[in-house]
């Protein structure tokens, strides 16, 4: 069964996680997807490591983890487009291409040709993706933009971290480069509402998808909590500002999350924690008065919960109907039965003669389900085979490009 977007071709010209999380989505649903990286180093995160893939004999490979994370489903090409013929190179694949991905500096590519007013004259069915720090228009759009940088800059970091005075209060970043992962996604939307459209329209268009833009936009119910009062919200830790009790709590051998999020699911919680009084008491009775007491509830609730273990509180609050769960590192995660009941690892077998392990895709498509065609591919991997295909060049052609270091 044919992929979704098997009918599309993606030209990648990005690097590093934004772009090529995109690339890899809309590999994952059937997209052909080139990925063009530099002869002889290639995308920036083959050399994030360790940790390394192992090879067939268990040694470290020289392809980093990192770029396994975001690059699987595509080909390898590798080709210099700073000199004349890999330019040319670049217009010809464009030619035969439904979609640009790009995460360069704004007008970085126009200095080749390769910029979309350019493109467009090629291939006026084009979609072009741009994704940078700051975006095409403003004044920091020719800066570089990075995820931590924008993290901060975007207000996510003023929210993340032990309030002020507690132990360790400050900012803090989410464990993961949170803001590319979601600028990836907000490209892939773009780039299907544009297929969308030029099923109708015939013609491509350019979208413009900036990091900071996509972080301010994220900021969800924070942001309105800050547009409806003037008042900017405070870090709270694991609390959550608008739902109380909402966040972590000690257990006997660790601590949980206890998600209460309306008055029954509170009464429940005391009944349980034999804590009955606490739910009629008028200052906690309902969500309001307990965000305005959530000072005097909650030592009041970490006092009781000491005396479970996780597991014990997870098994009453799951019968009584009360959201609630553990706070698991990675070898839990993958152990969880859920996630293994869900297929989320999987190992993919690799040029180097080993498996390749991944995180699956989330998305569970009943008639076009996604795909996994090759685990991510080694630097230049089917460069020669692209170009023969998809250009019609010989191998004595392919051999001049390779001797004059454009490929």
């Amino acid at each position: 069964m044919t992929g979704a977007l098997s009918h599309i071709r993606v030209l990648d010209l990005s690097r590093v996680l934004a772009g090529p999380w995109c690339g890899q989505i809309l590999g994952d649903l059937g997209a052909e997807v080139i990925k063009v990286e530099r002869p002889g180093s290639g995308d920036d995160t083959r050399h994030w490591g360790p940790p390394y893939i192992k090879d067939a004999e268990g040694n470290d490979s020289r392809e980093a983890a990192y770029f396994q994370s975001a690059n699987r489903n595509k080909q390898s090409l590798t080709l210099d487009f700073t000199q004349p013929e890999g330019q040319r190179l670049v217009r010809e694949l464009v030619a035969q291409c439904d979609v640009l991905l790009e995460n360069f500096k704004v007008g970085g590519l126009a200095a080749y040709g390769l910029d979309y007013e350019s493109l467009k004259a090629i291939n006026p069915r084009l979609i072009y993706c741009s994704i940078t720090g700051f975006g095409q228009t403003g004044p920091y759009a020719k800066r570089a933009g990075y995820d931590f940088m924008i993290q901060g800059l975007g207000g996510l970091m003023s929210l993340t971290g032990r309030p002020e005075g507690e132990e360790g209060a400050g900012p803090m970043k989410v464990g993961v480069a949170l803001t590319d992962i979601l600028t990836g996604l907000y490209a892939t939307v773009g780039v299907l509402a544009a297929l969308n459209q030029r099923e109708q329209s015939n013609i491509g268009q350019h979208i413009d998808v900036a990091l900071l833009d996509v972080q301010v936009a994220c900021l969800a119910n924070q942001a309105m909590n800050y547009l409806a009062t003037g008042v900017s919200p405070r870090r709270l830790g694991n609390a959550h500002p608008n739902i109380v009790p909402y966040q972590d709590f000690p257990s006997a051998d660790g601590n949980f999350i206890l998600a209460v999020g309306n008055d029954g699911q509170f009464r429940k919680f005391c009944e349980v924690a034999g804590l009955p009084a606490l739910a009629d008491d008028p200052r906690f009775s309902t969500n309001k008065a307990r965000v305005a007491h959530r000072a005097e509830l909650i030592p009041l609730l970490r006092q009781a919960t000491v005396f479970k273990t996780t597991a014990q509180w997870i098994e009453l609050l799951e019968k009584a109907g009360v959201p609630c769960g553990p706070i698991n590192d990675l070898q839990q995660v993958f152990a969880d039965p859920q996630v293994q009941a869900r297929g989320l690892r999987l190992d993919l077998p690799n040029a180097m003669g080993s498996t390749t392990p991944q995180v699956a895709s989330p998305l569970r498509l009943s008639a076009t389900p996604v795909a996994y065609r090759s685990a991510p591919p080694l630097l230049g991997q089917h460069t020669e085979a692209l170009l023969q295909r998809l250009l019609g060049m010989s191998e004595t052609q392919v051999a001049e490009l390779r001797e004059a270091g454009v490929i």
